[in-house]
């Protein structure tokens, strides 16, 4: 059991070394500062990163700005959400399909739909009279052949 105990403070000596609490020279923390200060990032880097405010407003007033500019975007969603067309009128003009299938299988029931229309107009087709029987019943004259190329 020695040996598990010598073991683990072993592995956790490995992972925490000792704490240097040596005094650093004020040469050494002079050069280390200007170090830092030269790879500081510009200020319009922090800016296109959203670190820093894009403002020219004093810094006690960004906060208020920032709300003032987020309220104006609520604003004009706002409206626009208010002259949107409701559903049944975007239907009217055939923007929005009248379908209330998921809109994966939207594009299927329309391909389903036309299939029927086609079958259903084959089907008309096959049952319409012929010709002779339209001249027998007085709707077409005899001179008339539909059939025939004008």
């Amino acid at each position: 059991m020695t040996e598990k105990t010598e073991n683990s403070s072993s592995a956790t000596d490995a992972e925490n070394p000792p704490i240097d609490t040596s005094p650093i020279s004020p040469i050494e923390r002079r050069n280390s500062l200007e170090k830092h200060l030269q790879n500081r990032p510009d200020p319009q880097d922090l800016k296109d990163k959203h670190i820093l405010l894009d403002t020219n407003a004093a810094p006690s007033l960004q906060a208020t700005a920032q709300d003032l500019q987020r309220q104006r975007a609520t604003d004009s969603l706002k409206k626009g959400l208010e002259k949107r067309p409701e559903r049944e009128e975007l239907v009217e003009r055939n923007i929005l399909p009248e379908s209330t299938a998921a809109p994966a299988l939207q594009g299927q029931q329309k391909e389903l739909q036309k299939h029927m229309r086609a079958d259903s107009l084959e089907q008309k087709i096959a049952q319409r009279p012929k010709p002779e029987e339209l001249i027998k019943d007085g709707i077409l004259e005899a001179d008339e052949n539909p059939m025939s190329p004008v």
